[in-house]
């Protein structure tokens, strides 16, 4: 992956010119696996008769490959839609925590409610791992315009590969568009990896992955969830009493 590209300006730039730089940051590595996971996920619309419309606007109101998969398996296996609803819900509580870690790094200099709420919408995986890499290089004014122009980029990219998938689905074989559904789990572990500085960071790591063999099959679908908090308060508390202790 290229390095993280240096986004002060030597001028201060206007909010279009910094939402306009966000979008041209979503187009790195972790962008375009982005689409083709939801090329898999544009498939799985067409394999089970799901309308592209509302494939659709999945990809754009509920912006979680998860809970999109949650949906459309749910109504194409006849379940009720309030119980469809909850399930997608509960799939949305494992952000949460990475919405709290990167909101500090959106909020700006001063903070509105609207445009608060409209970058807590784009935190997914790929999201929270772009945002903790870019946004530390961009000047505090800049950080909530660019955080909602790298989200825009990455939800239209990932429509995009949503209809692509959708109308190439006779094209591609099965085995392959179902595969593509693995590569952000497996680029997220990657730029996870790759983010870790602090031994507290490997441990977290680490003790996540210990974790989620024992979180599978959670109520509610939240073994991500359940592996990720627990290992990073694990390793939170290890590393503040137990090394001191060491020490």
């Amino acid at each position: 992956m290229s390095p993280v590209p240096e986004l002060a300006p030597p001028a201060q730039l206007s909010a279009t010119r910094w939402f306009l730089r966000g979008m041209v940051g979503s187009l790195a590595v972790p962008g375009f696996v982005l689409v083709a996971t939801f090329v898999g996920f544009g498939g799985l619309l067409h394999d089970v008769g799901f309308p592209i419309g509302a494939g659709l606007l999945s990809t754009l109101f509920i912006w979680a490959l998860p809970a999109q998969v949650i949906l459309v398996g749910g109504i194409g296996a006849g379940a009720s839609l309030p119980a469809v609803a909850v399930a997608v819900c509960l799939s949305g509580v494992r952000l949460l925590p990475m919405v709290v870690s990167v909101m500090p790094l959106m909020r700006g200099p001063k903070p509105r409610l609207w445009r608060e709420l409209v970058c807590a919408h784009f935190i997914a995986m790929t999201m929270w791992v772009e945002a903790l890499r870019l946004l530390p290089h961009v000047p505090k004014v800049g950080q909530p315009t660019y955080a909602m122009g790298l989200g825009t980029g990455m939800t239209l990219m990932s429509m995009a590969g949503t209809a692509f998938g959708f109308y190439l689905t006779d094209v591609l074989p099965g085995p392959f568009a179902v595969a593509l559904l693995l590569l952000t789990p497996i680029s997220f572990t990657i730029l996870l990896v790759r983010n870790a500085k602090a031994p507290v960071d490997w441990l977290a790591i680490g003790l996540g992955a210990a974790i989620s063999p024992l979180a599978v099959n959670s109520p509610g679908g939240l073994d991500l969830f359940w592996a990720g908090v627990g290992g990073g308060t694990l390793a939170f508390f290890i590393a503040r009493y137990g090394f001191r202790k060491a020490a």
